[in-house]
């Protein structure tokens, strides 16, 4: 399925988007107010690790409630404002090793099983992959057209 080979492709073109880029290049928004590049990174972490638990109780219990979290409150917090890229570079591509693992394994079944989100609803795992997909792509543009327009 070509979501599972775009999650899977994430870390890959994570890491060779922020390829080469120094502390002050890792310390530059993406655009006017938004994230750092270094943000970016650990935010890839930090919201995959809580969709892969979200993932983990939709297929171990019935429709579970699942908490929400502030992200951008993450973002701002001193390790995702500060500290170095490669833990969470490291991090992300052992969970999407699982994650890939575990996607692949799914029944058909398997992919209408949900979670609920306390804004979102219902959110299937057939839903939460296309997400995700999405996700891994959507960052990386913004790391690419910054790298563009910084040259």
């Amino acid at each position: 399925m070509e979501w599972i080979r775009t999650i899977a492709a994430t870390p890959v073109e994570l890491r060779r988007a922020i390829s080469g880029l120094d502390d002050p290049r890792l310390d530059t928004p993406y655009r006017p107010g938004g994230w750092t590049v270094r943000q970016v990174v650990h935010h890839y972490a930090d919201d995959h690790m809580n969709s892969y638990i979200r993932f983990k109780w939709a297929l171990t219990e019935q429709s579970p409630l699942i908490k929400g979290y502030l992200e951008a409150a993450w973002a701002e917090l001193p390790d995702a404002r500060t500290a170095p890229v490669e833990p969470s570079l490291r991090l992300l591509e052992s969970l999407h090793d699982r994650w890939v693992h575990a996607w692949s394994s799914l029944s058909d079944e398997d992919w209408q099983r949900t979670f609920v989100h306390p804004t979102r609803g219902a959110v299937s795992l057939e839903q939460l992959a296309c997400l995700y997909a999405w996700h891994g792509r959507h960052h990386v543009a913004h790391i690419d057209a910054l790298r563009a327009r910084l040259g």
